[in-house]
């Protein structure tokens, strides 16, 4: 799947109209946690300047944890950091997970259960393992990141929702 992600020629259209469309569907929802895209991952930084009404948190790796950082404009607030990954300065304000309402999730692959194949390090499994227990996880891919069975283990946290550009 790694493989496949880094080769593969993807387009976030579609899965971004999925998730506008349920961003519109729930409108209590005020401060949402998404991520910067690696190469073949769903690129969501529209979503910053198209929802200015809600406040968005992108991670800031810590040492084998996650912290949220406020961003508003992420062309010029995230850098390159821990994994390759663009993060947000240091300096940006923290939101504590806690008020944290949804959690837009990367993955390597999802399955029908909910099941989040994630990069092996933990972090998301962590930080959803201690969030507010009404927050809601979304996973977010393209189709062909949708497999049978990601194989969970019992650390593993499961999405409530898979948003993928076939919905």
């Amino acid at each position: 799947m790694r493989r496949l992600l880094r080769e593969s020629v993807t387009d976030s259209t579609a899965v971004c109209r999925s998730i506008h469309e349920w961003l519109i569907a729930h409108p209590g929802l005020k401060t949402l946690a998404i991520f910067a895209a690696l190469k073949g991952e769903v690129d969501l930084s529209s979503f910053v300047k198209d929802h200015p009404d809600r406040t968005w948190v992108y991670p800031f790796v810590r040492g084998e944890h996650l912290t949220f950082h406020r961003v508003q404009n992420p062309a010029e607030e995230l850098l390159p950091g821990s994994f390759g990954i663009r993060e947000p300065l240091e300096d940006s304000p923290v939101v504590p997970v806690s008020q944290i309402d949804a959690f837009l999730c990367p993955g390597l692959a999802f399955d029908e259960r909910g099941g989040r194949l994630g990069r092996g390090r933990g972090f998301y499994d962590r930080v959803l393992a201690n969030k507010r227990q009404d927050a809601i996880k979304v996973g977010i891919c393209f189709q062909f990141q949708r497999v049978p069975d990601t194989y969970s283990e019992a650390h593993d946290i499961h999405m409530d929702l898979v948003l993928s550009d076939d919905g």
